[in-house]
């Protein structure tokens, strides 16, 4: 008895690439949505008639496919991932959008983003371009040539920065390749860049597909349980510690377990600090809410880490920032309990390892902990802390510092103007420090700055991607001029699509965060502040500013731009920009000096063992000091 054939379609490699997204679907809770939201791409030589015909074709007659794949046209190779990127953290990791570009340049340009978004452990999809697998144009333009083999492509780079990487050599390749690629895209512990390099020839050549391939297919996301011996472990060790506290990262937000997180603080009381990625994941005027902790944090929850004897981490990553490269938390009997759904993050700082999705093992925490609270004397100085920063907060937002405002002024009124579902978002430079001190986020979605990779020039095409994700909220991007020069030209793409966004633009003329980072390191804001000079000329003086207008080059992008001076006018600047329809900067010179928030922590920065310069050897014996806390945890 001889089968049935295979019922098939004839396509390209491109467009049964795009059919086969369409169909793609992410599930948790019981909640569906389509896995890949949308598309960037630029086009060159490498997938202008691939994938650039594949979107087109999709557009033009939707039907076929089983669905649009809609498209939007970016500058930027580079600021179109850290859109995609930024869209899937605003969506917590449950969507993303698809990138692609043509071979050479345009494809290793992602590479940076690629890396942002690894980093972050948030799910983007690219397609990079890559030279003729058949050989025949060889080399082609923009190809690199590796004499050791004709293998390598220079979209091999972004192997080391990829939750996944293939390249797809022939059409029938395709379906096991792609179905990896979904496979990591909804995994909570391994997501990331997924790239998929596709030979320019490969993309536009014609294979029978199985009609299979393309049938409505449902990604569901996991949310791993707590083991139980585990379990028991940790509420031992927190039933045995006198000063526990919580340290709450990106995955208690991406788990959507605010709610659990809350009812954990209320009913232990024990204190909740946060990440960068993990503000908002407990509302700033919960009682047990002590604000950001570490290299960046504020002192009440820094104050509370120096002397806790049990940190709970969950969902986050312990960078250097959040332990103080490992000066924070002084007690020399601190322990650890990690919860996280990636083993590698939960085994940090020695911990016992609660390999669990956040919302789940929260739960089942407060469940087996009971009637377990913390002493009346450990809840008295929770509040003392938390009192007291709330007053130093108010202070930085109202100190009425002139002639040039603080920028912590901007911060303070954007905080008490936005409401609860806007979004902040901001990336590098001194803001993310004083942000995380001092912002107030009422909700999880609230505050959005990439601190991982810090990566300047993410905010522009950021605000771009979060609009995208949330439709209804207001988005405020928070830009600096430095990071502003890094990757303006996704305006003109804000500006094309009609995205209403709002861009709060910082002059200072200066890199604010290096030129006080070097001067405290003995290197004299060498380099750091943007003068009028030329060939042999100081880059230490103040000397003639520059002739840079940022506000006239955003509006030659097609933004509209509100130049304000001073805080109250800043408000209402912040008002009419709501109230408009349009993409609006408003553009505001700040004091490059600040002041900022009071310092409570550390990180390090190697400073020069030997040097001429007396500021730098000063600078050396007060880092011989600041680092003789440094240890590994190995309780």
């Amino acid at each position: 008895m001889t089968s049935s054939p295979v019922p098939t379609v004839r396509l390209t490699t491109a467009q049964a690439t795009v059919r086969f997204l369409v169909n793609q679907y992410s599930e948790r809770d019981g909640h569906e949505q389509r896995l890949i939201a949308g598309a960037f791409g630029i086009f060159g030589h490498g997938n202008v008639a691939g994938l650039g015909q594949a979107l087109l074709q999709n557009e033009l007659d939707p039907e076929p496919d089983g669905g649009s794949m809609p498209y939007i046209m970016p500058r930027n190779e580079q600021g179109q991932v850290h859109a995609a990127a930024a869209y899937a953290k605003s969506r917590n990791r449950l969507q993303t959008l698809m990138c692609t570009a043509s071979i050479g340049p345009g494809s290793l340009n992602m590479v940076t983003g690629a890396a942002l978004a690894t980093t972050n452990r948030l799910p983007v999809l690219l397609f990079p371009s890559d030279q003729f697998a058949t050989r025949y144009p060889d080399p082609v333009l923009q190809q690199i040539e590796n004499a050791q083999t004709l293998d390598t492509t220079c979209n091999d780079a972004f192997r080391p920065v990829s939750a996944f990487f293939d390249r797809i050599n022939r059409p029938e390749q395709l379906l096991p390749s792609l179905m990896q690629a979904m496979r990591a895209l909804t995994d909570p512990a391994d997501t990331g860049a997924v790239v998929l390099a596709m030979p320019q020839d490969v993309q536009a050549e014609a294979f029978d597909f199985p009609v299979e391939m393309f049938r409505r297919r449902v990604w569901h996301v996991r949310r791993p349980p707590v083991d139980p011996a585990s379990l028991e472990r940790a509420v031992e060790l927190i039933r045995a510690s006198e000063r526990p506290m919580v340290i709450a990262g990106g995955g208690a937000i991406y788990s959507e377990a605010s709610e659990q997180l809350r009812e954990f603080a209320s009913r232990t009381g024990i204190p909740v600090a946060d990440t960068q990625a993990g503000k908002g994941a407990i509302n700033f005027d919960h009682a047990q809410s002590i604000g950001g902790v570490g290299s960046t944090g504020g002192d009440a929850g820094n104050h509370i880490a120096d002397r806790t004897d049990l940190v709970i981490g969950v969902g986050t990553r312990y960078s250097d920032f959040t332990t103080a490269s490992r000066t924070q938390f002084k007690n020399l009997d601190v322990r650890f309990v990690n919860i996280n759904v990636k083993a590698f993050d939960a085994v940090k700082n020695g911990g016992e390892m609660l390999v669990a999705d956040a919302r789940e093992a929260l739960t089942a925490l407060t469940e087996a902990l009971g009637d377990y609270s913390v002493s009346p004397d450990y809840a008295a100085e929770i509040a003392r802390e938390k009192a007291a920063w709330d007053e130093r907060v108010d202070e930085c937002y109202h100190l009425g510092h002139g002639p040039l405002p603080a920028q912590t002024e901007v911060f303070g009124a954007l905080n008490e103007l936005m409401g609860d579902e806007d979004v902040v978002i901001n990336a590098a430079g001194s803001m993310p420090g004083d942000l995380q001190a001092l912002w107030r986020a009422r909700t999880p979605v609230q505050y959005h700055v990439e601190y991982a990779f810090s990566c300047m020039g993410y905010e522009i095409p950021a605000a771009m991607g979060v609009k995208l994700a949330l439709p209804d909220s207001e988005v405020v991007s928070i830009v600096g001029d430095g990071s502003y020069q890094m990757l303006p030209m996704e305006l003109a793409t804000v500006a094309q699509e009609g995205i209403k966004v709002i861009y709060v633009l910082l002059q200072n003329h200066g890199f604010a965060s290096i030129g006080a980072l070097s001067e405290s390191h003995g290197s004299q804001r060498f380099g750091t502040r943007y003068r009028k000079g030329g060939a042999g000329a100081s880059h230490t003086a103040d000397g003639e500013l520059l002739g840079v207008d940022i506000a006239a080059n955003a509006r030659s992008w097609g933004i509209d731009v509100i130049e304000v001076h001073g805080i109250d006018e800043f408000k209402d600047a912040y008002r009419r920009a709501v109230a408009s329809d349009r993409p609006t900067m408003i553009h505001i010179e700040t004091d490059l000096y600040g002041p900022n928030p009071p310092a409570s922590s550390w990180w390090d920065v190697p400073v020069s063992q030997v040097s001429r310069i007396e500021s730098t050897q000063a600078a050396y014996q007060d880092y011989l000091r600041d680092r003789a806390p440094q240890r590994h945890y190995l309780k």
